[in-house]
């Protein structure tokens, strides 16, 4: 019998990926507020009642709905993230599902780039942050995605639920395993760092689709580890973000790389 799993933000660029390479393997279902690739319940993670009935007889749930705007307002952030996030950790407990898997995010830690300066970007540096981080957010969105963390973890403790947190990196909106140097950066520029630094960093932080099915579906098969902290980010030339703890625990094997050469 296949697993049955519930992907909130189902519409989603990346529950659209998943929907397109995960589907033969599970039995999906979704909850959006847009038609998904496959079954979704319309509603809303702000309100728990309302999205209660697509939790009973799941057995994992990726959560993957969130405002995912860097720039967004703290209230809305609050609202969505930490709120809705509460609300699928709290269904989920309700039904006696066993794993949440929690879409997470780089920005989480991105003040210890800030820290190291675009150096910390080039190829023959050596620097890396693991799972032991301190959190250092860097915007609303960063903060509340640090929140969600520290729910999973309540949840976990507290309540037996199992939650791995994936704190993903940069996935593209359309061809998930096309160069990731030829597009167009100009919404990923931040004041700090010049157009070419984005680039450098952009090739450490990418996850292809491929990758990032594989990445969800080994959490999904390793739903007996109660709690981790993971990276979601491809084989790159230039890691700073420690994949070791997501092989080991995982199994995540990333196949896909962003290329050396910046390509300008």
């Amino acid at each position: 019998m296949k697993q049955r799993v519930l992907i909130t933000g189902a519409a989603g660029r990346i529950g659209t990926v998943l929907g397109h390479r995960l589907g033969d393997r599970y039995e999906l279902s979704g909850i959006d507020q847009r038609p998904a690739a496959f079954p979704c319940l319309n509603a809303d993670i702000r309100d728990l009642a309302a999205i209660q009935p697509a939790f009973e007889g799941i057995d994992a749930v990726v959560h993957l709905a969130a405002n995912p705007h860097v720039a967004g307002s703290f209230a809305d952030m609050v609202e969505h993230n930490i709120t809705g996030t509460r609300n699928v950790y709290e269904a989920a407990k309700r039904a006696g599902v066993r794993l949440v898997m929690f879409a997470s995010t780089n920005h989480v830690v991105s003040g210890w780039e800030i820290e190291c300066g675009p150096s910390v970007y080039a190829l023959d540096d050596t620097r890396t942050i693991d799972h032991n981080a301190e959190i250092r957010p860097d915007s609303p969105y960063g903060f509340s995605k640090a929140a969600g963390e520290a729910l999973g973890r309540h949840y976990v403790d507290l309540h037996g639920l199992h939650v791995h947190v994936i704190r993903i990196g940069w996935v593209l909106d359309d061809a998930g395993n096309a160069d990731p140097l030829t597009q167009d950066v100009s919404g990923e520029t931040q004041p700090v760092l010049s157009e070419r630094a984005v680039r450098r960093r952009l090739r450490a932080i990418w996850l292809s689709h491929d990758d990032c099915a594989h990445l969800v579906d080994r959490s999904l098969q390793s739903a007996d580890v109660p709690f981790g902290i993971y990276y979601g980010v491809s084989n790159n030339p230039r890691l700073f973000y420690d994949l070791g703890k997501a092989r080991r625990d995982l199994g995540y094997a990333p196949q896909d790389s962003a290329p050396r050469e910046l390509g300008e």
